[in-house]
């Protein structure tokens, strides 16, 4: 009987999961093509659904278009920077979920991050951390603001 019970929680469990997986969508905003793929690769068991630009200057048309769970923004783009793209996203979908994603851990850089309305600052060194705040929900309703 408890073999039965436990059974069909971990089937409930892992249908729970594949419907997450199925709807959660991430939008990647990076000059790299090879960071945009590693992003990817780490977030595979997350979701299947990406999509993808290489400047600040197409992340608040994506946004609209993709309607997104998650936006990975890098710091540093060519065109426009991943701040300005941010502050544009926010002003106009406050609800945004974004996470400033940098090669450099600077004080003033995540203060800015935060300011412009990034919900959280991740270290490309550490993609890890992505993983983690997607597949932790207490992480994406928490105002705190991590990598602070």
């Amino acid at each position: 009987m408890v073999e039965y019970v436990i059974k069909g929680i971990i089937k409930r469990a892992i249908s729970v999961y594949i419907q997450l997986k199925r709807r959660m969508k991430i939008l990647i905003v990076d000059d790299n093509p090879r960071v945009r793929e590693l992003m990817r690769t780490f977030l595979k068991d997350v979701t299947e659904k990406f999509c993808e630009c290489d400047d600040g200057t197409e992340a608040l048309a994506s946004f609209a278009d993709f309607h997104p769970d998650l936006v990975l923004m890098d710091w540093e783009m060519k065109q426009k920077d991943g701040l300005t793209a941010t502050r544009e996203i926010v002003s106009i979908y406050p609800e945004a979920n974004i996470l400033l994603v940098t090669q450099f851990d600077d004080d003033e850089l995540k203060s800015a991050a935060q300011e412009a309305g990034a919900k959280g600052f991740i270290l490309k060194d550490d993609l890890q951390s992505i993983h983690q705040f997607c597949i932790t929900a207490e992480n994406r309703i928490n105002p705190e603001f991590p990598g602070k």
